[in-house]
């Protein structure tokens, strides 16, 4: 009997397998080779390798109605808890010191977003309807949880791929922006140097006062980015507070470890290979490089401008990270301003300008979901 059953079930499990799915577990080891060998965003381009595998393994029942990966998707992508878990944990890590000692960096993370609605116009010319327009635009929030978020309440039919391109591209960002800021920018103009200290550091009231005055602006100027934009706010407030450093720790380690693992592997899960080996599919993967190619030439074109305005006072590069791509983005501008100039250091200022895209990209994401899901 125990023999039969054995028979039984390898029978089941490969003559079920489908071409379909035998490429779709190859992509799942693809990505887990990238996270491992290549540390492409590891922590979740891993977990989303192994959801594809488990997910594409046929007759295990993991995707059916009492699934795991059913039972994950519901509990945290399709309620779009997942997302606003990890939001805590961003900004429990994120110092917003820099955006504050250099207010001028707003602006750049405001027109770092414009590859969103470009993107947008782009994909609605190529024959998507205006929700799926809105899910790929968001790709170029350059932000994961933002992307997710945005797709699973206006296309979760295309969250797979709009996921992995989001999270590709954003490792990807030490390739994708370098020659696009060489080519737009003068070596003068990298070589720009800008003080790398401020004679007037941030007080820690300012840094308190901060998330919280944030959190009731963008929520009242566009409500549907208050769960986004709290929930960021809400984790720095732990860190900034001083007076709560378990939960700071815990946001930055635990909470944003477990929930990654969870929403790695769900993401992962959605990849079926019937449903995502699809032409779209490429579509979807080509229109977010547009994406993070038009974000990063926008924003220089503002940091462009700024240097005129200032008269060569500021380096126009910092606004290439104005990006949510934190803090990958304005490391890649240090490392071209240092092969400009030696002593160009310019990362204090990238992190201002990145960490301005951060919320750039929630307040984007909001207005989107505003318009379409309002």
């Amino acid at each position: 009997m125990i023999d039969s059953a054995v028979t039984e079930a390898l029978v089941k499990g490969f003559t079920n397998l489908t071409l379909q799915q035998v490429i779709m577990i190859l992509v799942g080891g693809i990505l887990i080779y990238l996270a491992i060998a290549k540390e492409y965003e590891p922590v979740l381009l891993l977990p989303m390798g192994a959801g594809a595998i488990l997910a594409n393994i046929p007759a295990t029942g993991m995707t059916g109605p009492d699934g795991l990966f059913t039972f994950l998707y519901d509990g945290g992508i399709k309620n779009e808890l997942f997302p606003l878990l990890v939001f805590i944990g961003v900004g429990a890590m994120t110092d917003f010191g820099p955006l504050l000692e250099r207010p001028y960096t707003v602006i750049l993370g405001a027109a770092a977003q414009f590859g969103i609605f470009g993107t947008l116009l782009l994909a609605t010319l190529m024959g998507f309807k205006l929700n799926e327009a809105a899910s790929i635009g968001i790709i170029g929030s350059a932000d994961g949880p933002t992307s997710i978020y945005v797709a699973s309440a206006l296309a979760p039919h295309l969250l797979a791929p709009i996921a992995v391109a989001a999270y590709s591209y954003m490792s990807l960002v030490p390739i994708i922006q370098p020659p696009i800021m060489r080519a737009l920018t003068t070596e003068s103009e990298r070589a720009i140097v800008m003080p790398y200290t401020n004679e007037k550091p941030v007080s820690r009231t300012t840094k308190i006062m901060f998330p919280i005055v944030t959190t009731l602006v963008c929520g009242l100027i566009a409500p549907m980015s208050a769960p986004l934009i709290g929930m960021l706010m809400f984790g720095n407030l732990l860190r900034e507070a001083g007076v709560v450093e378990r939960l700071s720790q815990t946001a930055q380690n635990e909470l944003v470890n477990i929930v990654t693992i969870f929403l790695g592997l769900t993401i992962g899960s959605t990849m079926v290979g019937e449903k995502f080996l699809q032409p779209q599919t490429l579509m979807i993967i080509g229109m977010g490089l547009v994406a993070f190619a038009l974000d990063t030439v926008a924003g220089l074109s503002f940091g462009k401008a700024l240097s005129i305005l200032t008269r060569g006072k500021i380096n126009p590069l910092i606004g290439a990270c104005g990006i949510s791509a934190f803090p990958m983005s304005a490391r890649v501008v240090n490392r071209i301003g240092l092969e400009a100039n030696p002593n160009n250091f310019l990362i204090m200022h990238a992190m201002g300008s990145n960490t301005a895209g951060q919320i750039g990209s929630v307040m984007a994401g909001g207005a989107v979901l505003a318009l379409l899901a309002g």
